[in-house]
């Protein structure tokens, strides 16, 4: 058997916000008010992600929510549009060796000729103790061509809130399969990139951790996690060639392989909780997904195979 890593181990699933603005930058909301919101919502780590201004301040000291160091990061390509790669850094806490100081402060849209001239970027990253997630490609523009060659980022937005609510973009994993497919280990996440305060509290990670940086960086950077928009994945393994995935009641379930069509299972009473799947021979990986009654989505990470 072969269990996806998020759903091993005895450590909780934390749910959590990869991705968000607040007034530090250019989002409607207060710092203290955007992690209120969260907190309501049953959040129990997030990270204040602003443009170019690396935060490690926690903000709420009486509050559960742990407080990932994070910042947004952007480079622009040349040529016709707003081609660009956007970027959200995560680390660990100043004292636990993060690269990046308190309110360090970076040049926004730095002019980048391609991926090519990207990847010294991303190894700076990678040298001051951060992970990588490459952010709403959709809606950056740009094609998995621009970024297929580049290595070190642990993660790409599958869905981002606010990308799908104004633009329909990056809300149901662009590109992720021909990355996998041409053999990047490459996770996905659900994030909010909320600027709106009506952005936040719509896509989440849900993290095989426990809460503290340390625990869930690590559990990060393993895959250790299932991204949601609601729905409940509670298992994904593969045993004698069958994928097997449970879940909370949905509507559709199935699996993604290779970049090739399989079958979704689907349900006009809502009703499906398990779901299995025979292996084709040969395939790379495997990965499955979720779609509740009202739409909502969820995404395993892959099995590798």
């Amino acid at each position: 058997m072969i269990r996806q890593s998020a759903f091993v181990g005895a450590q909780q699933l934390l749910k959590g916000a990869l991705h968000c603005h607040t007034t530090r930058s250019d989002g409607d909301g207060a710092p203290l008010e955007v992690i209120r919101l969260h907190e309501a919502n049953g959040y129990d780590f997030m990270a204040l992600t602003d443009h170019n201004i690396y935060n490690h301040a926690r903000y709420a000291r009486d509050t559960h929510v742990t407080i990932l160091p994070g910042v947004e990061r952007d480079h622009i390509l040349p040529g016709a549009g707003r081609r660009s790669y956007h970027t959200v850094l995560l680390g660990p806490p100043r004292e636990k060796g993060n690269g990046y100081a308190p309110e360090e402060r970076f040049q926004r849209a730095v002019p980048v000729a391609d991926q090519h001239a990207f990847q010294p970027i991303v190894d700076d990253y990678l040298a001051h103790n951060n992970i990588v997630i490459l952010c709403h490609p959709e809606w950056s523009g740009i094609s998995a061509r621009d970024f297929d060659r580049v290595s070190g980022f642990f993660a790409m937005e599958i869905w981002n809130s606010g990308s799908a609510i104004e633009c329909d973009l990056d809300r149901n994993a662009a590109y992720w399969d021909e990355l996998l497919l041409g053999g990047s280990r490459l996770y996905g996440v659900a994030v909010d990139d909320g600027h709106d305060m009506a952005h936040h509290c719509k896509g989440w990670v849900c993290v095989r951790a426990n809460n503290d940086e340390d625990s869930i960086i690590q559990a990060l950077q393993q895959g250790a996690f299932y991204s949601s928009c609601g729905p409940v994945i509670t298992d994904f393994y593969v045993e004698n060639d069958r994928a097997v995935l449970t879940c909370s009641p949905c509507a559709c379930a199935g699996f993604r392989s290779d970049g090739m069509p399989t079958r979704l299972f689907h349900s006009q009473t809502n009703d499906i909780v398990r779901v299995e799947y025979e292996i084709p021979s040969n395939r790379v990986y495997i990965r499955g997904v979720v779609k509740d009654a009202s739409g909502r989505r969820a995404w395993t990470n892959p099995i590798f195979l």
